[in-house]
């Protein structure tokens, strides 16, 4: 892979780094011990209140034992 961008970042009072001319506003970090951090990009999206209570109402029937047989995805595999 090749590099974009390359410079020196520092850790501020409130251990925070500022990250330079960025494409998206939110990270998933991952830490390891070694000392590398890894950002990877995510969007968030917004979901609309009917979503939110239709999966509202699919976990529920799912906690109540209600929940249909489970689908057989195997044609959908490469």
């Amino acid at each position: 892979m090749t590099t974009v961008r390359e410079y020196d970042a520092r850790v501020d009072m409130k251990k925070r780094v500022t990250l330079r001319g960025t494409q998206y506003r939110n990270y998933h970090v991952r830490e390891y011990a070694d000392g590398r951090i890894e950002l990877l990009p995510q969007e968030l999206i917004d979901v609309s209140a009917r979503t939110v209570e239709m999966m509202d109402r699919s976990i529920n029937r799912l906690n109540a034992g209600t929940a249909g047989e489970p689908l057989d995805l195997s044609r959908f595999r490469d």
